[in-house]
């Protein structure tokens, strides 16, 4: 698709876009239909920014860091859009840890996205970031400022599920790096029994976040850490899940393609503070360094309307 002619970009502008990162996913499988595989997102503050500089001398578009190429890659799919030529400088800063299931790479590219849309004053709704996305690689669903169930390996929101007051997310990296891609690519032989539990905590989930019942979040989190270990088995989850119990935490989420595991604890709880130092004390004899989250919430996300978020 290339913009029509009134569409012009602003020789020498500079344009910035932000995304956030996920603490993993609250649940991650695949429903009985096809093309089912899908994830719901789990927004902590933890943020990639992309520049991106217009420079009409420059030889076409450059990126640093160099090994950024997927931001490479898409803003050089978004230039071949508008009619006049585009060169400059991209650049994208992330505090996102890179290949341990916190959608670092999907947040790259939604950043770059916002920021060389922003230089060329063009639009740049999710539905088009959803489509060029596609072109690059499975992708979270970061784009939304919500809690969203998102079918990553298609690149579609699902729906929206509206927000959840915020929590502390006690975290530790089992360490390595797994390369979405990669992972994507490995075939997930759910059975018809496990696609129809997936489908039956979708549904929880989609009835918890907006009545902000984060006990009920915490289990369907839990389960599907579980549920998630014949694909990307984690030798700390047991340990986690004790963890939790001792600490009063809410359960535990996990990076379902990445090497992460976090206690889930309600950040309304006047205790949260206490629970939280005493779970990173636990987490650190139990893997060394120990990170600590807190979600983002979105006050006006909307939620779905009552009932089945499966087809009829």
């Amino acid at each position: 698709m290339q913009l029509s002619r009134d569409v012009t970009p602003r020789q020498g502008m500079t344009g910035v876009g932000t995304a956030f990162g996920t603490f993993g996913e609250l649940l991650q499988g695949a429903l009985p239909e096809e093309d089912g595989d899908f994830l719901v997102t789990l927004p902590v503050a933890r943020w990639s920014m992309a520049a991106f500089q217009q420079d009409p001398g420059a030889d076409g578009i450059t990126v640093r860091p160099s090994r950024k190429k997927k931001a490479l890659q898409l803003a050089r799919m978004i230039a071949q859009e508008v009619p006049d030529p585009v060169a400059g400088i991209l650049t994208v800063n992330s505090v996102i840890p890179e290949g341990k299931g916190l959608a670092s790479s999907s947040a790259d590219l939604v950043a770059t996205a916002r920021a060389v849309a922003s230089s060329l004053n063009i639009p740049m709704p999710p539905s088009r970031i959803e489509r060029l996305l596609a072109r690059i690689e499975p992708t979270d669903g970061v784009l939304y400022p919500a809690i969203v169930a998102f079918h990553h390996r298609a690149v579609r929101l699902r729906a929206v599920l509206g927000s959840l007051p915020a929590m502390t997310v006690v975290g530790i990296d089992e360490g390595g790096a797994v390369d979405t891609v990669d992972f994507n690519r490995i075939p997930k032989s759910f059975s018809a029994a496990q696609c129809c539990e997936y489908a039956r905590l979708l549904d929880r989930l989609a009835d918890a976040v907006p009545r902000h019942d984060l006990e009920e979040v915490g289990r369907v989190a839990t389960r599907s850490a579980l549920m998630n270990q014949p694909l990307r088995y984690k030798r700390s989850l047991e340990p986690m899940l004790e963890i939790c119990r001792d600490v009063g935490g809410l359960g535990v989420a996990v990076g379902h393609s990445g090497t992460t595991l976090g206690v889930l604890l309600d950040g309304r709880d006047p205790s949260c503070t206490h629970r939280a130092t005493a779970a990173a004390r636990a987490c650190a004899e139990l893997a060394g360094h120990v990170a600590v989250y807190r979600t983002l919430s979105f006050p006006g996300a909307s939620a779905p309307a009552v009932g089945s978020l499966l087809p009829a």
